[in-house]
């Protein structure tokens, strides 16, 4: 019984430092993601008034850029995959991974080659541990992602984009997990490049909802470019093209901390569980214990009454 107390108290005291751990990630997880929640806020208004602007002025400017133009038998496709640098966070990078399988399966069955730029270590490790190969990869600063960084995984993928010939690439998606509420988080995936040209009254996607472009009477607004089309766009997409980006990595972020602190605070409740569960049963050793002593003596002494 002694044995069995001991090992009971030793695993109390395990799982109690173990939940000091949890509780601890948790309350940062916590008190980060708020701020994470803040910054997707605050660049919904920008990311959305872009998008309006970007889709107007591709839509009505009369002329195709490279950016906006569908190539005829495009045959490689870049998938951006974004996941987490950092484990403990439950299924939010394994989710944004099986939704990349899924969209990289697709392409394959569409007969497209599929190069993948992966963002975070988790995606990076899941590659190389199965010896799959990947274009460009970047790590480091999931859960507090900057505009650089999106800047950088841009300009790599228009890079890309704009090279013509067997080294360059003829869409471009993203995969990543939409923040959409603190117990909601959604691994999607969405088209990049070429931008999608809408007409009147058709939905553009944004990471917050949709915009409706005003039918205005089945009239089409009119534009005046300085100094050209060309110039205009040549300046606007490159933005698009970042700010979705950067968007999405927000996103990602505040889902990577939403999830990590539901996963710690899970671990925590399982951790006193567990220790309530060891209590009881060191416990009931502990009263074995003293029943089998108390027998012992009753034991003893009615043998030495029976030998007087």
């Amino acid at each position: 019984m002694g044995g069995q107390m001991r090992v009971y108290r030793q695993r109390i005291r395990s799982v109690s430092a173990t939940k000091k751990i949890t509780k601890a990630m948790e309350l940062i997880a916590a008190s980060r993601v708020i701020k994470a929640r803040e910054a997707v806020m605050s660049s919904a208004p920008y990311t959305h008034a872009l998008t309006r602007a970007v889709s107007a002025a591709a839509t009505y400017a009369g002329e195709e850029h490279p950016l906006t133009k569908n190539r005829e038998g495009g045959r490689r496709a870049g998938v951006v995959i974004i996941t987490s640098d950092r484990g403990l966070a439950g299924a939010y990078s394994a989710s944004a991974l099986k939704t990349a399988n899924e969209l990289m399966e697709r392409l394959r069955g569409e007969g497209k080659e599929v190069v993948p730029y992966l963002v975070g270590r988790k995606a990076i490790a899941w590659f190389t541990f199965r010896d799959r190969g990947f274009a460009e990869s970047w790590e480091g600063f999931s859960d507090a992602p900057r505009y650089e960084h999106a800047k950088a995984i841009g300009d790599r993928v228009m890079r890309d984009f704009l090279t013509e010939g067997p080294d360059g690439v003829d869409e471009i998606h993203v995969v990543y997990t939409r923040f959409r509420t603190m117990v909601t988080q959604t691994p999607r995936a969405l088209r990049l490049l070429p931008l999608e040209v809408v007409e009147r009254g058709q939905k553009v996607e944004v990471d917050q909802g949709f915009l409706v472009e005003p039918d205005r009477d089945g009239l089409q607004p009119q534009f005046e470019f300085e100094p050209d089309v060309e110039t205009v766009l040549d300046a606007l997409l490159p933005k698009y093209v970042t700010s979705r980006i950067y968007t999405c990595l927000l996103g990602s972020s505040a889902s990577e901390l939403a999830a990590r602190q539901r996963a710690m605070k899970s671990a925590t409740d399982n951790a006193e569980e567990l220790i309530k569960t060891y209590t009881r049963l060191a416990n009931q050793a502990r009263q074995a214990e003293i029943t089998q002593e108390i027998s012992e003596i009753v034991g003893g002494a009615n043998a030495l009454a029976d030998a007087k």
